[in-house]
C-alpha cells in the first residue's frame, strides 16, 4: 500500500472535513455550508461511500486530498504531509530510505518551534525590546501573540546553548538557519533583534525576519533566515496562514513589502494583507494566492524598484490567470505609517486600486513627453513589452488600441511592433482551442452547466443524443473533455459495468493527484453524486428536456465567447480577413440555431 492509500485507509473523509465544516447527516451523505462561499442554504456534500466531496455553490470537489489542498491552499505534497501527520503515518518509510538518513524535516520544525518560544520569553524579559514593540510600533499584546513576536538576546550563544540542552545537534540548528559559523565556532544567527517568525500555510514556523533593536549599531536593519530545507524566499508569503480566510471572504489579497506592514494591517482589521520577501513576485507565490482568490492588489513603494516589480508581475499574473491591481501609496509612506496616521487613509488607498495595466499606462503617460516622437517611441517601447506578454487576445487588443489612441498613432503600427515588424497572423486568435488551466468567473459558471449535462448523460443513455453538437474545445476542464469524448464514442456505455467504468477513468498516481484539479476517477464519482442529489427523483422525459436545455446554454456561451474574439479582429483593414470572420460568424449562428432544436 502506498502513502496515499494508507492515509485514505486510516482517515475518513467526513472526519477530516468536519474539522472545517459543520456537517449534518443527509441520507447516505453529509451536508453543510460551503467553506468557499457565503451561502445561506447548505449545498456542500460529503459522500463517505464514494470518499468524495462536492460543493454545489462553487462547483469544486474531489477527495480528502483535494479538500485539504483547497481549504489550506497547499499543493499535493503539503496536503499529503499534513494528512500523514494527522493519521500518524511516517512518510519516510514510503520514500525508499530508512530512518536517520537524509534530512529529518520534523526535527528542524521542532527546533524552530522551540526557538520561537525562546524568543517570545526573551521579549518579555527585555524592557527595551518590549517598549519598542508596544510603544514605537503600537502592537497590542494579542497581536504580539498572534504573530509570535520575540527578541533575540545580544549574546553569542544564548539560543544555541538553550537548544543544545533540549537535545538538538549543532548540525540540525545550522540546517534550520538558527546558528552560523563564526571563527570556527557556532554562534546564534540572530542577536539583539526583534524576531518576526515566518510561517508556512498551516502555521508552522519555517524561519525568521529579524530587525535591529538599536538602529545606531552597525549591520543591516533587517536580516532573514537563509535558504533552508524548510524556507525558500521565492515561495514564501508572509502572514498567509492568518490571512487566507479573510482573502476568501474579501475575494482579493493585498501584497505589501514589509512584514511589519502586514502586522499593522491585521491589527487595524485589514486581515487580507500579506507580504512577499522583497518586491520580486514569483509565479509560485501568485499561484498560491490564486487558490484563495483570483484578485491580487500590490502595495509597493512608488519608486523605481516598485515600478519594476509591477512590470515584472503583470505577465506572471496574466500567465497564472490572476487579476492584478496596484495600490498607490503616497510617496515616502508605507501602510504602517498610513495606519498610524489614520486607518481610513489605508482603506481609501486599497479601495482606489487600479488595474495593473491601466496603472502602468498612466505612469508612462506622466513619465514620457508624448508631444515628441522620442517620447512616443519610449512610451510604445515600454508598453509593447507589457502588452506582448498578456495572454488574453481581447485584453491585448484593448490595450493595443488604447496605446495607439494615447500616442495618436495607427493601431497597425503597434501591431507591427508587437510582432517584431511582421504582419500579425490575426485569425489564429479566433481558432477554438482547448480551455486553458485558468478560467474566468463566466467560464466557471458555464462549467457548472457542463457538469449538469455530463452527469445526466453519464447515468442516462437516453440523454446522450444531446452531446451531438458539442466538441472537446467547448469544455472548460480536461476531465469534461475526456468524459464527453468517451460518451460520444461509446453511446452504449453502462455506468454499472465496472470494466467499462475503469476504461474511461484513471487511477491517479501521487504525481497525477498533485494537481488541484481532481482525477478522472473522482470526477466521475462527483458527477454521479450530482445526479443523485439533483435528478434522481425526476421523470426521464423531463430529464431529456433538461439535457436539451443545458446543451443549448453551453453552445450559447461558446458562441458568445467566440464572437467576442472575432469582433476584436475587425479593427484590421484587411477585407479578406473580414470575409473570413463573417463566414465564421455565420457558422456560429447556424450552430446556435441547431442547439435550440430539440
Amino acid at each position: 500500500m502506498d502513502a496515499v492509500s494508507e492515509v485514505k485507509a486510516r482517515l475518513s473523509i467526513e472526519d477530516v472535513i468536519s474539522e472545517y465544516v459543520r456537517l449534518k447527516r443527509s441520507g447516505r451523505n453529509y451536508k453543510g455550508l460551503s467553506p468557499f462561499t457565503n451561502e445561506k442554504t447548505p449545498s456542500f456534500m460529503v459522500s463517505p461511500e464514494k470518499q468524495i466531496w462536492h460543493d454545489f455553490s462553487s462547483n469544486r470537489g474531489g477527495d480528502v486530498f483535494t479538500f485539504v489542498q483547497e481549504v489550506e491552499g497547499l499543493d499535493f505534497k503539503g496536503a499529503l504531509e499534513l494528512l500523514a501527520r494527522k493519521a500518524g503515518i511516517d512518510l519516510e518509510q514510503y520514500q525508499g530510505r530508512s530512518r536517520g538518513q537524509g534530512i529529518d524535516k520534523a526535527r528542524l520544525q521542532d527546533a524552530l518551534k522551540s526557538a520561537v518560544q525562546f524568543y517570545q520569553a526573551q521579549l518579555v524579559k527585555e524592557k527595551n525590546a518590549l517598549e519598542y514593540v508596544r510603544n514605537k510600533r503600537g502592537f497590542s499584546k494579542q497581536t504580539m501573540l498572534d504573530f509570535q513576536l520575540g527578541y533575540s538576546p545580544d549574546s553569542q550563544r544564548s539560543l544555541t546553548e538553550y537548544l543544545l540542552k533540549k537535545g538538538y545537534k549543532e548540525k540540525e540548528l545550522k540546517l534550520a538557519g538558527l546558528v552560523t559559523q563564526r571563527g570556527g565556532r557556532t554562534s546564534d544567527m540572530f542577536r539583539g533583534r526583534i524576531m518576526v517568525p515566518l510561517h508556512d500555510l498551516v502555521g508552522n514556523p519555517v524561519g525568521f525576519t529579524a530587525r535591529l533593536l538599536d538602529d545606531s549599531k552597525n549591520g543591516p536593519k533587517y536580516i532573514n533566515t537563509p535558504s533552508t530545507p524548510l524556507y525558500d524566499k521565492s515561495r514564501h508569503i508572509y502572514g498567509l496562514h492568518l490571512a487566507k480566510q479573510a482573502i476568501r471572504d474579501k475575494d482579493y489579497s493585498i501584497i505589501a513589502e514589509g512584514n511589519l506592514d502586514v502586522i499593522a494591517s491585521h491589527q487595524a482589521g485589514f486581515r487580507h494583507v500579506v507580504a512577499s520577501a522583497g518586491t520580486a513576485m514569483t509565479e509560485y507565490q501568485l499561484k498560491t494566492l490564486s487558490r484563495f482568490s483570483g484578485n491580487v492588489r500590490l502595495a509597493f513603494d512608488q519608486d523605481r524598484a516598485g515600478l519594476d516589480a509591477a512590470e515584472r508581475a503583470i505577465p506572471i499574473a496574466s500567465k497564472v490567470g490572476v487579476d492584478l491591481s496596484i495600490i498607490t501609496i503616497p510617496e515616502g509612506k508605507d501602510p504602517d505609517e498610513l495606519i498610524k496616521k489614520d486607518p481610513l487613509l489605508w482603506e481609501k488607498a486599497i479601495s482606489d486600486a487600479q488595474y495593473a495595466v491601466d496603472w502602468l499606462v498612466d505612469v508612462y503617460k506622466g513619465k514620457f513627453d508624448l508631444s515628441t516622437v522620442q517620447g512616443k517611441k519610449k512610451f510604445s517601447d515600454k508598453l509593447a513589452g507589457v502588452i506582448s506578454e498578456l495572454k488574453d487576445p481581447v485584453e491585448q487588443d484593448h490595450y493595443l488600441n488604447l496605446a495607439a489612441e494615447v500616442t495618436g498613432t495607427d493601431p497597425s503600427a503597434f501591431r507591427k511592433k508587437l510582432s517584431g515588424g511582421r504582419a500579425e497572423p490575426a485569425l489564429k486568435a479566433a481558432k477554438p482551442q482547448t480551455a486553458p488551466a485558468n478560467h474566468t468567473k463566466e467560464d466557471l459558471g458555464n462549467s457548472k452547466v457542463i457538469d449538469r449535462l455530463l452527469c445526466l448523460c453519464l447515468v442516462l443513455p437516453d440523454c446522450r443524443k444531446y452531446l451531438n453538437l458539442l466538441q472537446g474545445y467547448m469544455m472548460i476542464t480536461p476531465q469534461q473533455e475526456r468524459i464527453l469524448t468517451s460518451l460520444s464514442k461509446n453511446p452504449d456505455f453502462d455506468i454499472t459495468d465496472k470494466k467499462q467504468l475503469k476504461d474511461i477513468t484513471i487511477q491517479g498516481s501521487a504525481d497525477e493527484q498533485s494537481d488541484t484539479v481532481q482525477s478522472l476517477e473522482n470526477y466521475v464519482k462527483i458527477l454521479v453524486l450530482q445526479f443523485e442529489e439533483l435528478y434522481s427523483q425526476v421523470d426521464t422525459l423531463e430529464l431529456q428536456y433538461e439535457a436539451a436545455r443545458l446543451r443549448a446554454k453551453i453552445i450559447e456561451y461558446f458562441v458568445s465567447k467566440q464572437k467576442k474574439k472575432l469582433s476584436a479582429l475587425l479593427t484590421s483593414s484587411d477585407e479578406t480577413l473580414h470575409e473570413k470572420i463573417l463566414s465564421k460568424v455565420r457558422n456560429l449562428d447556424k450552430l446556435l440555431k441547431q442547439s435550440r432544436e430539440i
